[in-house]
């Protein structure tokens, strides 16, 4: 019962959380701000946050069941290990999230390797500044493709309606926890690495040099990176030192201009 009143609350549930951690990344950063800004707030801002009004429009009307809506229908038709192999429902929801994850782990590494879907993916990297808009910056192209990894990994693991959702929810925060212009102390910083994704470990991963570009693949969970050699404990200059974004786009404005943004992986020379 209660699995059914939260899965008919989800897009209350995804709304609020996903406002409550943009405003409190926000106010964080506007208090105490890890590096300074290149680009003027109002313009990235506007473009990156507009990338995700027009990303949630055209998810919606390409993929109307969405992640939730498929494990959903999966679970009625029986689809997928979980929905065979019966095991204990915090366990199956458990290990759901856990795979999950680790998709999204593959799915990152397999953006930055493969040049077609890198192309893609630049747009989320092309950014000169790093912080919680960041963390929604995204083609619209890539989002979609995205969507059919997860629910083809939804298919075959028959994960829980509800483990979707909190795997959904938990993504959507911890890429913007981890994409945030903050700073947590030393002493709290490493014990969390072992848990989450911190702000500087993620940070590494936006650096102009490919060796640390090609790192710290992780958006939640960080385990992956320690277990498939990809994590990186700090950037070469330091983080106050290093430059993020790629190295051919740090003199154009244009990274911040969504109609820019959008045409980048069509551009002959992008």
């Amino acid at each position: 019962m209660f699995a059914d009143q939260l899965l008919a609350r989800e897009p209350l549930i995804r709304s609020l959380c996903f406002f409550g951690i943009l405003a409190i990344m926000a106010l964080w950063e506007g208090l105490a701000p890890r590096r300074p800004l290149l680009v003027t707030k109002p313009l990235r801002w506007g473009s990156n946050l507009g990338l995700v009004v027009l990303n949630t429009v055209l998810l919606r009307a390409i993929f109307p069941l969405a992640a939730v809506g498929f494990a959903e229908l999966a679970t009625a038709q029986g689809w997928g290990l979980l929905n065979i192999v019966h095991l204990p429902h915090w366990l199956a929801m458990t290990l759901a999230i856990i795979a999950l994850d680790l998709v999204i782990y593959g799915q990152h590494v397999l953006f930055h390797h493969l040049p077609l879907l890198w192309r893609l993916h630049k747009v989320h990297h092309v950014d000169r500044d790093f912080d919680v808009t960041t963390g929604l910056r995204f083609h619209p192209l890539e989002i979609f493709l995205s969507m059919g990894i997860k629910i083809g990994a939804i298919a075959l693991l028959g994960a829980p309606p509800v483990a979707v959702l909190i795997f959904e929810v938990l993504l959507n925060a911890t890429a913007m926890f981890n994409h945030g212009n903050v700073c947590l102390p030393p002493w709290l910083d490493r014990p969390l690495r072992w848990m989450i994704v911190t702000p500087d470990m993620h940070r590494v991963h936006h650096s102009v040099i490919p060796e640390e570009t090609n790192s710290n693949y992780g958006f939640n969970l960080p385990w992956w990176d320690y277990l498939f050699n990809t994590y990186r404990a700090a950037p070469a200059q330091g983080y106050e030192g290093m430059t993020i974004g790629l190295e051919a786009y740090q003199t154009t404005l244009q990274v911040a201009q969504l109609p820019w943004m959008l045409l980048l992986p069509f551009r002959r020379w992008g």
